[in-house]
C-alpha cells in the first residue's frame, strides 16, 4: 500500500492591519517523499511586490526542476511580472491569471498562489506557442522537440507511463481546439491535462507568465517525467437527458451557433428547457449545458450568452451538424468526493495535484453555498490550481469540467 511520507507541519503568518479588511501572508505547506519535494504557498497581500516575495519564501527550496503560479488579475501585473523576475531569478518559472485560485487554503479570489517541485529523479522541459498565427507544424516541431530534451531514461524515451504534459494558454485567443488536437498528436500517447488563463469573468484580458513576462496570444506546455505514480482524470456533475437537438447553422471559428434544429439558436434552446429568450442568463446556461458524445463519453460545452441576432455564443467550438444533448446536473460534492476517491484508490493520497477547474463551476460552488466544501476537497488532495476560462484534457477542450493531474507517493 502506497503511504504518505513524512508531513511537515503548515506554518501560517498572518499579519491584520486595523484599517483594512483584509489578511496576508505566506501559507507554506512542505511534502517530502523519498524522491520529490513539494512546496506550496499563498498570499493575499494586495501589493504584487509584497505579494511575489511571500510566495518566493513559501516556495524557495534547493534544486527547484518547476515553479508554478495563479494570480488574481487584479494585481498590477508588470509589477508583479518584475517582482517575480527578482525573487526567482533563474529559477523555471510560469503561471497565469485566474478567475479565482485553488490554494493550500482553499478556494480564494484575489490571491497569487502557487507550488515548486523538486528532485533529482524529476525531468521538466518548457516552450513557449504562439498563438496569434498558429502554425500547427511549428507547434507539432515544438512538441517534438520538448520530447528530445527529456531524452532517454534506461534507455528507454519518455511515454505516457512516466510523463505527462501540463498545458496553459491565452483564454480569449479562441485557439484551444487546434493547439490540443497538434499537441496531443505528437505526444504519443502521453496525456494531456490544461487550463485557459482568465480575467475573473471580465473577459478582457487573459495573460500567461512565461520567460519573465505576461504575455498575451501564447500557450506554455510542459512535459514532466517522473518515476512517481500519477493520474490525469477529469470529472464534471453532469450526465446526459434524453432531449437532443441538431446545430443547423454555425461558425465554427467564432464559436457561434445560429441555428438549431432549424430555427434561431437561442429560440429553440429556450424552448427546450421550457423558458423564454429573455430569460437566458450565464446562471441559466450553467444550469443547463449540453453534452457532445465523443469516443463513447460525453464532454461539455458550455454557453456563454445570447446574441442580439439570437444566435448563441459558446465556450468551445461547434460544429454544423453537430447533435447536442441537454445535460442535467448531479450533486457536485458527491462527484467531486469520487473522483478524488479514485484518485487514492489507484496512487494514494496526493503529495500534489495540479486542477484545472472551470469558472463556471465556480460561481456555482459561489451560488449554491459551496465554497468551505468544496474547497475543503481540494485542501483535502493538496491541490493546487485555478478557475479557467475552459480545460483542456488530451485531444479536448472542454466546459464546466474539473481536470487534473495528482501526483502520488512511491
Amino acid at each position: 500500500m502506497l503511504k504518505l511520507a513524512g508531513l511537515i507541519p503548515i506554518e501560517i503568518k498572518v499579519h491584520h492591519l486595523p484599517d483594512t479588511q483584509w489578511y496576508h501572508g505566506p501559507i507554506q505547506g512542505i511534502i517530502m517523499s523519498a524522491s520529490l519535494s513539494v512546496r506550496k504557498g499563498v498570499s493575499q497581500h494586495p501589493d504584487a511586490r509584497i505579494a511575489a516575495g511571500e510566495l518566493f519564501a513559501a516556495l524557495n527550496q534547493p534544486d527547484i526542476k518547476l515553479a508554478m503560479f495563479y494570480c488574481s488579475p487584479d494585481y498590477d501585473l508588470s509589477a508583479l511580472a518584475d517582482a517575480m523576475r527578482q525573487q526567482f531569478g533563474n529559477i523555471p518559472l510560469i503561471g497565469c491569471t485566474t478567475a479565482g485560485e485553488i490554494t493550500p487554503n482553499g478556494y480564494l479570489s484575489g490571491s497569487l498562489t502557487g507550488f515548486s517541485l523538486a528532485s533529482s529523479e524529476l525531468d521538466v522541459a518548457t516552450d513557449v506557442i504562439p498563438l496569434d498565427k498558429l502554425d500547427s507544424t511549428a507547434t507539432g516541431v515544438v512538441v517534438s522537440n520538448l520530447l528530445n530534451v527529456l531524452g532517454d531514461r534506461d534507455g528507454l524515451p519518455a511515454s505516457a507511463t512516466d510523463t505527462f504534459a501540463y498545458l496553459l494558454l491565452d483564454g480569449l485567443a479562441m485557439q484551444e481546439e487546434l493547439v490540443v488536437s497538434v499537441i496531443h498528436h505528437h505526444l504519443h500517447g502521453i496525456e494531456l491535462i490544461g487550463g485557459s488563463a482568465a480575467d475573473k469573468t471580465n473577459f478582457k484580458a487573459t495573460y500567461v507568465y512565461y520567460n519573465g513576462t505576461f504575455q498575451q496570444n501564447i500557450a506554455v506546455l510542459s512535459l514532466i517525467r517522473s518515476n512517481l505514480p500519477f493520474k490525469v482524470f477529469r470529472t464534471q456533475h453532469f450526465v446526459k437527458s434524453d432531449q437532443r437537438m441538431v446545430v443547423t447553422k454555425a461558425d465554427p471559428a467564432k464559436r457561434r451557433v445560429y441555428e438549431i434544429n432549424g430555427q434561431p439558436a437561442a429560440r429553440e434552446y429556450a424552448r427546450l428547457i421550457g423558458m423564454g429568450t429573455s430569460t437566458l442568463t450565464p446562471l441559466v446556461f450553467s444550469t443547463y449545458p449540453v453534452v457532445v458524445r465523443v469516443g463513447g463519453q460525453y464532454f461539455v460545452r458550455s454557453i456563454g450568452f445570447v446574441a442580439e441576432d439570437e444566435s448563441l455564443q459558446f465556450f468551445c467550438a461547434i460544429d454544423e451538424g453537430l447533435v447536442l444533448t441537454l445535460a442535467k446536473g448531479v450533486d457536485m460534492v458527491v462527484n467531486l468526493n469520487e473522483a478524488f476517491d479514485e484518485v487514492r484508490n489507484e496512487i494514494g493520497t496526493p503529495q500534489l495535484v495540479l486542477g484545472c477547474d472551470c469558472i463556471l463551476r465556480r460561481l456555482e460552488v459561489e451560488r449554491e453555498g459551496l465554497t468551505e466544501q468544496i474547497g475543503q476537497i481540494f485542501m483535502d488532495n493538496n491541490v493546487i490550481g485555478f478557475a479557467t476560462y475552459g480545460e483542456q484534457f488530451n485531444a479536448m477542450h472542454v466546459n464546466q469540467t474539473f481536470t487534473g493531474v495528482a501526483i502520488g507517493t512511491r
